[in-house]
């Protein structure tokens, strides 16, 4: 199926396309794997791709003199997950000055409130659980995240519509390796987003909408590029998603959560009143295990040769996410889940990246990363501790096939009561 190509593996196939959909998270590993190599060609939709996978290749990918971001998200990932030339798709300075703005919102004291704010809907969320046959977590965790992100944001959102505004976020991560239904319905849920948030933004600058100064709906509103002008309300409004999506998608870390404790029973005593420590563990095993993001592009800035391999200006390239958390040379026994194996790590930047590597501040690992954790951390302190529930019989399993992955049955709860 391969051909030599220089000091790399050349894919034959006229396009890998309908490969990469129907092997999902394994189509960088498979090849990497199958041809002892941590880099290859193929062809994606018309164009020939590079596809790395390993921590000295993340490092590589990381560098800002030789990748861009710029053209590298296609327009049907823009038009559904990020929203068109956001800040996934900025490089050099307008990227730098526009990351500040999201790290602005990642303070201790910040990151406490949206702290405090999930805890009480968690305990609002388990009142309202109890009496009821069964719950499916999933759901219920999407929407329960939705109101954390809006009240946390200063976003108004109405008790009536937050189900639909959970659907829409979700909506919008799901379209991420679709086509046909879930692709159409991510651009939907899209519009309907932009178009509400965008409002919200009008509201606040028209003074109609009182805002704290400290939350991401202010910020967003009232913030200059590196020229100094405002950005437009829509712009605006795209931004704004970008804080709210990415905390609504914490759900499918923290459905796979339980999934872990149900797969792996020895630790649901472990964690139980478990210190902080070990809640750190378990929840960097969960983002490290289980699968969210595949893998990530960027195109080559300008020419370069690494490893002997040369890089041409343009190209296309994959960054291996799955494959990478999951490295043999980075994590001993890489398939066992093992949140013990988190004792010893130091904490490198191109070795665990579920949410993306290297500097938080100048390159593209996403600035919610701390924000996952803490809310992970939160909610499955709440999960483990403060109710009680069983898992009836149900299907668990997860397919690495589908983008984004997630547990069949949502994972259904019943006999629900408080701890």
């Amino acid at each position: 199926m391969f051909q030599s190509f220089g000091d790399i593996p050349k894919e034959k196939s006229i396009d890998n396309s309908i490969a990469l959909l129907k092997e999902g998270y394994r189509f960088i590993p498979n090849r990497c794997r199958q041809y002892g190599t941590d880099i290859f060609q193929t062809r994606l939709l018309g164009e020939k791709v590079l596809c790395m996978s390993g921590e000295k290749a993340a490092e590589i990918f990381y560098d800002k003199e030789k990748f861009h971001r710029k053209g590298a998200a296609p327009k049907r990932i823009q038009k559904t997950l990020f929203g068109e030339n956001a800040i996934q798709s900025m490089d050099g300075n307008s990227h730098e000055h526009r990351k500040l703005l999201f790290m602005s919102l990642m303070t201790p004291d910040k990151l406490e409130r949206l702290s405090q704010i999930t805890n009480v809907l968690w305990r609002e969320k388990t009142r309202d659980w109890q009496g009821a046959d069964k719950v499916v977590l999933f759901e219920e965790t999407k929407q329960l995240l939705c109101k954390a992100a809006c009240k946390w944001a200063g976003v108004p959102l109405q008790e009536e519509e937050v189900k639909q505004r959970a659907d829409d976020f979700w909506k919008m991560v799901d379209a991420f390796g679709a086509v046909g239904p879930r692709h159409w319905q991510g651009r939907s849920a899209r519009k309907r987003g932009e178009k509400w948030i965008q409002s919200v933004i009008e509201q606040i600058r028209a003074g109609k909408l009182d805002v704290n100064e400290g939350t991401a709906a202010y910020a967003m509103a009232f913030h200059r590029d590196i020229a100094g002008k405002q950005m437009d309300s829509h712009m605006a409004a795209v931004e704004l998603i970008n804080v709210l999506r990415p905390i609504v998608a914490i759900t499918d870390y923290i459905a796979f959560s339980v999934v872990a404790l149900t797969d792996h029973p020895e630790y649901q005593e472990k964690i139980k009143n478990a210190d902080d420590e070990f809640y750190q563990w378990f929840v960097q095993e969960v983002r490290r295990y289980y699968p969210f993001g595949p893998f990530l592009g960027a195109r080559v800035r300008r020419s370069f040769i690494w490893n002997e391999v040369k890089f041409h200006e343009g190209t296309l390239v994959l960054m291996d996410v799955y494959g990478t958390n999951h490295d043999s040379r980075l994590w001993e026994n890489p398939e066992k889940f093992h949140p013990e194996r988190f004792k010893e790590w130091t904490g490198g930047m191109f070795d665990l990246i579920p949410q993306g590597g290297g500097d938080y501040y100048k390159n593209h690992r996403c600035p919610g990363e701390w924000i996952t954790i803490q809310v992970m951390k939160d909610s499955l302190g709440f999960l483990v501790n403060k109710v009680n529930f069983e898992l009836p019989e149900q299907d668990l399993n997860y397919s690495l096939v589908r983008m984004p992955s997630l547990p069949q049955s949502g994972v259904i709860l019943t006999n629900i009561s408080s701890a």
